[in-house]
């Protein structure tokens, strides 16, 4: 597996990495067009955006966008083909992210992840959280939620916005 620019990855490549955007969060981005256009929209210079590659064929990526003149850097979107999930793609694709951010001067990454499947996915769905916060952030449990990922990378969460996409259905930083 190599990490390479986005930039760099031919058109069939980039079909996979807009497929997979659209098999793994189909409600942010439920057609193929609506990935590619994403990608396109990301593909900017001030963005980084890097793939796994392995044989040629995009395993996984992610960008970094930078915010507040380059100090910050919002992690969007990652992905990995759900066959190469629990095999350290998303790791190294964060990592390299991360040593991206600063060689470019960036102090802070963080990622904002919805928490709006069904009835949730993590101790923090569907519950008031103007009541205690503090409290329902120290006894955070991720469930099946993609926080878990971030959290075993050693991020932490630093806020959330109560009824983001819905009532009970917060987005966590």
């Amino acid at each position: 597996m190599k990490i390479i620019n986005m930039a760099q990855l031919n058109k069939t490549q980039i079909l996979q990495a807009a497929q997979m955007l659209t098999d793994s969060i189909p409600i942010g981005w439920p057609t193929l067009q609506d990935a590619l256009a994403e990608i396109n929209e990301l593909l900017k210079p001030e963005n980084t955006l890097l793939a796994a590659v392995e044989n040629d064929i995009v395993i996984g990526w992610g960008g970094i966008l930078p915010m507040y003149n380059g100090n910050v850097f919002e992690l969007h979107p990652l992905v990995v083909r759900s066959d190469r999930r629990r095999q350290g793609v998303g790791k190294a694709i964060i990592t390299a992210l991360e040593n991206e951010a600063r060689k470019q001067g960036g102090l802070t990454i963080y990622a904002g992840a919805d928490d709006e499947r069904g009835n949730g996915e993590t101790s923090l769905a569907n519950v008031d959280l103007f009541d205690d916060l503090p409290g329902k952030i120290k006894n955070f449990s991720p469930g099946t939620h993609q926080s878990g990922f971030y959290l075993k990378m050693g991020y932490k969460i630093i806020g959330v916005m109560p009824d983001a996409n819905g009532i009970g259905k917060p987005d966590i930083y």
